[in-house]
Order: C-alpha cells, then sequence, then structure tokens
C-alpha cells in the first residue's frame, strides 16, 4: 500500500469528518480496497454514480 496514497485518503475522509459528515461503509470498504490496489479512484467513481443514479431513478428524480 502506498503510504502517499493512504495520507490523501485519510486527508480526505478527514475533511469530510470535520464537516460533521459520517462516510458510508460501503464507501470505506472502497477506499480501502482503493488504498490496497485492488480498484482504482475511477473504479470508485464509477460505483458511486452508478449507485446513486440509480438511486434517484427509483426516487423518480430526472437529475
Amino acid at each position: 500500500m502506498s503510504t502517499q496514497k493512504e495520507k490523501a485518503w485519510d486527508y480526505a475522509l478527514g475533511i469530510i469528518k470535520v464537516d460533521g459528515l459520517e462516510p458510508s461503509p460501503e464507501f470505506l470498504k472502497l477506499v480501502e480496497k482503493e488504498k490496497r490496489g485492488e480498484i482504482t479512484t475511477n473504479d470508485i467513481i464509477k460505483t458511486l454514480n452508478e449507485r446513486y443514479k440509480m438511486k434517484e431513478e427509483r426516487n423518480g428524480d430526472d437529475a
């Protein structure tokens, strides 16, 4: 695992928490996989886009 990559994710997650938000367990699992090199940052983006697009479609949003 790249120390630089791990530090970058820790920093990003820290900023999220400073804003009073808590990352979902699913997101944290994706981050851990990316840290280990099992997936890429683009894979995380794609997964999140697909997940939230499906959620919007279920809710009837057109966004």
